[in-house]
């Protein structure tokens, strides 16, 4: 994970990048550079804090009216000096902040065409790719020609010595927006870097590429297309108040998914090994003494009922807001019995939650409006798929080569959520069925249970449907008293080892005269037919399967809602945060 940063103004703007490179430390901190124009490209980087760099520039005077900044988490290459940002390239300079996945096939490609490396990082080929289109191009179409060949996702900001008057920026998969000044312009990954020089915020879009001056800014999006993104004024979560292309919150934050869990997964995601320390500096510690995991969440009865405390239980605390009043009564009542090692699992970097934690993971899904949760929900499930490897590893039950899988599947989930949103056609075709029942059942079975559990809450929450969920092994133990045609019976059914004992209990609700919707995944060998409606998912998510499964039943549920002409966003009898008791 970092952060990136870039000016161009008609007064010295390396204070600028550097006041905005520390309000991204948290992004990564192991080294920092910046890089400017002044009549030569002038770079300077360093190891260590932004401090360090900061101390540099000044020993050094260093001065420009345009330059970029980057505050760095090594990912490719040890933190070094020569692996810091920006990478340079012929008088080309670039900052970026994400991951190439074809960076070793540009490699070979551009050291065959005769470019010389000098790091270990995956950015360096950006440089060199677009240096190589620069000889032929404007540096915006240059850029714009190099980020058509990446694969991986970037938000990057490129300067070049031969055209001092613009910065050209381009976001895939990552966060970037651009500042708007009087008679200067700038570009950052969070607002954070930006509220020291301006509040007017535009929030680039997926495939986006902009060219920033003195006096303007112009956006094209992926296709090409000159497009006017909106302008927000940064006040309390401004960018997440516009619905822009979506009917509803919820709706936008079901598609946001993808995005959610690669910024949540981010610094996992682009490192070679799962450390403790991407839940804090004493998480290590803490981890080796660890013996028990106590989880607390939303609705806990964990203070009204006698337990057994352990003082080397890690108790985890999961909320969106941070400010849910029973989740944080419950984590002093476990500090009080003796309990002093806790970890949040929290979406608000800012919240009471973070502050009362010695450990702390924040799932960066961005503001969630929609009542029923969605992205806050999937990115927490990731969150802790990350735990349970970290304790694994740590307790010697994961190899290296299972890690490395695991750790390649993590990478692959945004794709595979992505895939995951395809088919919401067929899911709005359920939806017509569903919203004219009164009752419905969800089966499960393994990892995939709690998964029922959750989509049958999705539709009780915001479609006012009656729905269950059963473990599909216990469907004979009574639900199955309650098929019947008018009773719709959802069924998650993975390729996995429990997969011939559900169809047994597929075929049961078939001889009752129960209809089938059934989601499927890998080669299950389901077909559709009278009573039975198949949706094959597009990927084998292995053991990511329940959060990939995740997205199709909320799509589900939200269409159900919509034809039953129900407030969406705000489910009646609900709230959002609960922080009163």
């Amino acid at each position: 994970m970092c952060g990136i940063v870039g000016a161009v103004a008609s007064r010295n703007v390396v204070p600028i990048l550097l006041e905005g490179l520390k309000r991204l430390e948290y992004r990564g901190y192991d080294s920092a550079g910046v890089a400017v124009i002044n009549g030569s490209m002038q770079r300077l980087r360093s190891c260590g804090r932004v401090a360090t760099l900061a101390k540099l520039a000044s020993d050094q005077g260093l001065h420009g009216n345009i330059g970029i900044g980057h505050t760095r988490w090594a990912t490719h290459g040890v933190p070094s000096e020569r692996n810091a940002h920006p990478h340079v390239s012929g008088g080309v300079s670039v900052v970026h902040n994400g991951i190439i996945e074809n960076h070793d096939a540009m490699r070979s490609r551009l050291q065959a065409a005769g470019y010389e490396f000098s790091s270990d990082t995956d950015t360096e080929v950006i440089a060199h790719l677009v240096h190589s289109y620069l000889k032929n191009a404007s540096l915006f179409d240059a850029v714009r020609a190099a980020t058509k060949e990446l694969v991986g996702a970037y938000a990057i900001a490129v300067i070049a010595m031969d055209d001092p008057s613009r910065m050209v920026v381009a976001r895939m998969g990552a966060p970037l927006l651009l500042g708007l000044g009087d008679g200067e312009n700038f570009a950052a990954s969070d607002t954070a870097a930006l509220l020291q020089v301006t509040r007017r915020m535009i929030y680039l879009e997926e495939g986006d590429c902009a060219q920033v001056t003195l006096k303007s800014v112009h956006v094209v999006d992926a296709r090409g297309h000159l497009v006017e993104r909106p302008l927000h004024v940064s006040q309390l979560a401004a960018d997440a108040i516009e619905l822009g292309a979506y009917r509803h919150y919820m709706q936008k934050e079901i598609f946001e998914q993808p995005a959610a869990v690669a910024a949540t997964l981010e610094t996992i995601t682009h490192a070679t090994s799962i450390v403790p320390q991407v839940f804090g500096a004493e998480a290590e510690q803490v981890f080796t003494q660890t013996e028990s995991v106590l989880i607390l969440a939303c609705g806990t009865e964990y203070r009204y009922r006698e337990s057994v405390p352990n003082e080397r239980s890690l108790v985890v605390v999961i909320s969106q807001s941070g400010e849910t009043a029973d989740s944080i009564a419950a984590l002093h009542h476990a500090r009080a019995l003796g309990q002093p090692n806790a970890l949040a699992i929290c979406n608000v970097p800012e919240s009471a939650l973070i502050r009362a934690c010695n450990l702390r993971f924040l799932t960066r899904a961005g503001p969630e409006i929609g009542v029923a949760s969605t992205k806050a929900f999937t990115a927490q499930l990731a969150s802790l798929f990350v735990l349970a490897l970290v304790l694994a590893k740590q307790r010697g039950r994961l190899s290296r080569q299972r890690e490395v899988e695991l750790l390649e599947a993590l990478r692959r989930l945004p794709a595979w959520l992505s895939n995951a949103l395809r088919v919401e056609p067929e899911m709005a075709a359920w939806a017509a069925k569903f919203a004219r029942c009164e009752h419905a059942l969800f089966l499960g079975r393994g990892v995939h249970y709690p998964i029922a559990m959750e989509g049958a809450l999705k539709l009780k929450e915001i479609s006012y449907i009656h729905a269950e969920a059963y473990a599909a092994g216990e469907l004979k133990h009574g639900p199955l008293a309650l098929v019947d045609r008018n009773m719709p019976v959802v069924a998650i059914a993975p390729r996995d080892l429990l997969l011939d004992k559900l169809k047994s209990n597929l075929q049961e609700v078939r001889a009752r005269g129960g209809e089938l919707y059934v989601l499927a995944n890998g080669d299950t060998a389901l077909t559709n037919g009278e009573g039975v409606h198949i949706v094959q998912l597009h990927d084998d998510p292995g053991l990511l399967s329940p959060i990939v499964s995740t997205v199709p039943l909320q799509l589900l549920a939200y269409h159900a809602a919509l034809l039953r002409g129900n407030d969406v966003d705000k489910p009646r009898n609900l709230a959002k945060s609960v922080t009163v008791e």
